[in-house]
């Protein structure tokens, strides 16, 4: 059958259309984006902007009409933390169904970080043992870890990347300046404390193999040197610990305005990347990882595959 996925994250609302059935991986068949940042666009309210809540309208009814087109049996629409966090997500979501006809289902966090380690699991396959699974996204961290399709612990913290840009750093994407040592050093205490509480947790089940997800992590470790995209889905990516600390070292003192000039960096992005650095630094500093395996498959994937699960003959 053909799935279309809808992803409204924080920072895009991403279509995935792919051909798949129960067993079988899931192939692309189509894939679109619309930057939004909805991480950004959230008022001292806590409520997202009229503008915000125009570019989600009109994004996901274009994505709509593109499954359509494509002729999707099914569209699987979910949104993540903005609008999970947002004050007036009820008034948000009543206004995407009734001007679209969509209805989008709003994950816990701890759904987020359950997906997306299915998602692992299913790439790796049994013989990774016991997997740690981190995601950064925009708005959320996710964490995972366990031994089978369901993880022992499942968590989600308020450490995304484009959440901390804005919030801690204040930086967007036309700055000019970095961000001065105090707020970095301001901000990794702030992840380290909002750590505490899982580390404990992540290590009482313990992991054979620490993977991570994520356009962050992806970009984090093109810059330490792994693969580029154009190797192939397939080909083996990997992060250090050594490696971080050297991209974090650098970019720390690069205005964001200049980061989309280095390799793999997203101009959409790279306001963010700081951010996202000193979360991934503090993560594998905490759980004393000293490299991380990246997987291709993430949240979108693990949609997928639970909704094949779901649909397979008994």
């Amino acid at each position: 059958m053909r799935l279309g996925v809808l992803d409204v994250g924080s920072n895009t609302v991403h279509l995935l259309v792919v051909d798949a059935h129960h067993g079988a991986h899931p192939w692309p068949a189509h894939s679109e984006k619309v930057v939004l940042r909805l991480a950004e666009q959230i008022g001292p309210d806590g409520a997202l902007t009229e503008a915000g809540a125009d570019g989600l309208v009109k994004a996901v009814g274009m994505a709509r009409a593109a499954a359509a087109g494509l002729a999707a049996d099914d569209l699987l629409a979910f949104a993540t933390s903005a609008v999970r966090d947002a004050t007036n997500a009820a008034e948000v979501l009543a206004r995407v169904r009734d001007e679209t006809g969509v209805r989008l289902e709003v994950l816990s966090g701890a759904d987020e970080a359950r997906m997306t380690f299915l998602a692992v699991r299913r790439w790796f396959g049994w013989s990774a043992g016991r997997l740690l699974v981190l995601d950064i996204g925009g708005g959320s961290l996710e964490l995972a870890a366990g031994i089978d399709e369901e993880p022992d612990v499942a968590v989600s913290l308020p450490l995304g990347a484009g959440r901390l840009s804005r919030e801690r750093l204040r930086v967007d994407a036309s700055g000019t300046l970095s961000p001065p040592a105090e707020a970095v050093e301001e901000l990794r205490e702030h992840v380290d404390e909002l750590l505490d509480p899982v580390v404990e947790k992540l290590v009482a089940v313990g992991w054979e193999r620490p993977v991570a997800t994520s356009k962050t992590f992806r970009t984090l470790a093109r810059l330490a040197g792994a693969a580029p995209s154009g190797a192939g889905l397939w080909a083996r990516r990997s992060l250090t610990r050594t490696g971080l600390r050297q991209v974090l070292g650098f970019v720390r003192h690069i205005p964001p305005a200049q980061l989309p000039g280095l390799e793999g960096v997203s101009a959409g992005r790279a306001h963010q990347l700081l951010a996202g650095a000193v979360v991934a630094e503090a993560v594998m500093r905490r759980l004393d990882v000293d490299a991380l395996d990246l997987c291709p498959w993430a949240l979108r994937e693990g949609v997928i595959l639970r909704r094949l699960d779901q649909l397979a003959p008994m």
